[in-house]
């Protein structure tokens, strides 16, 4: 009888635990997502910084690696970070592919719901497919070359990966995989966490949904242009230093 207790008290509760489990793995979806659409945001900008000068894209790697907290570079920090976000990223890989089509049956079916409707945030959605399904390819390449060579960053190392190692092709598609699936991420978040649109007046949440959308289709476009601008940068200096390759850069007022 007592066993009998025990077994039914595990059963119920595993019956609970896996009752919230979709909840659960939804927020740890939309948490992950968020942390990554955060860091693309801060990432982009600072990369942008080799569009004002070469000094300056090496001040933020400086910063980066510790050097005006510690007086001495760390490329180890960035290693760490590096890391961290990839962890953040597979976590987010592995709780978003549960919503994928299973298979071709599945998918033949989303096709026709989504061609019948013709809704604009079920589009959205596949477009994330897309964009998720590039950056699950490129990404972990990208990861893994700041995880194993964080010393190789900096104005020169990073044009000369670009331009001479041929890693201008990866980091374009990533680019535009990566700001397409972060700008409709973040106005799928708003939109399901009720942000701006938790009013009883209908059309006072029509407005606000368009005015996100509005905000996330800028967005979109104003950091691929500030990243393809920086994509671009580097391709020039990279294509100026090709025949000093693997040389490292120093500001002028050191070689003084």
């Amino acid at each position: 009888m007592k066993h009998d207790k025990i077994q039914k008290s595990i059963t119920a509760y595993l019956c609970r635990y896996m009752s919230h489990a979709p909840a659960r793995l939804d927020f740890m979806q939309s948490l992950t997502g968020f942390i990554l659409a955060l860091f693309i945001v801060a990432h982009l900008l600072f990369e942008a910084s080799i569009i004002i000068s070469k000094d300056a894209m090496l001040a933020v790697t400086k910063l980066f690696e510790g050097y005006y907290f510690f007086g001495e570079a760390y490329p180890s920090i960035i290693s760490f970070l590096a890391a961290f976000i990839f962890i953040i990223f597979i976590l987010h890989a592995l709780t978003a592919v549960r919503k994928l089509p299973s298979s071709y049956r599945q998918y033949h079916l989303f096709k026709k719901h989504s061609l019948q409707f013709q809704h604009n945030d079920t589009t959205l959605w596949f477009y994330q497919v897309i964009t998720g399904f590039m950056m699950f390819f490129l990404a972990p390449i990208h990861l893994y070359m700041m995880m194993t060579q964080p010393a190789n960053i900096g104005p020169y190392a990073s044009a000369d990966r670009i331009y001479s190692d041929w890693m201008w092709p990866l980091y374009l598609l990533l680019l535009i995989s990566v700001v397409i699936h972060a700008g409709i991420g973040l106005y799928r978040l708003a939109m399901k966490w009720g942000l701006l649109t938790r009013h009883h007046n209908h059309k006072q949440t029509k407005k606000n949904r368009y005015l996100i959308k509005k905000i996330m289709i800028i967005g979109i476009v104003v950091y691929l242009c500030i990243g393809l601008l920086s994509l671009a940068t580097y391709m020039m200096i990279g294509y100026d230093h090709q025949d000093k390759a693997g040389e490292r850069y120093h500001p002028v007022e050191t070689l003084k």
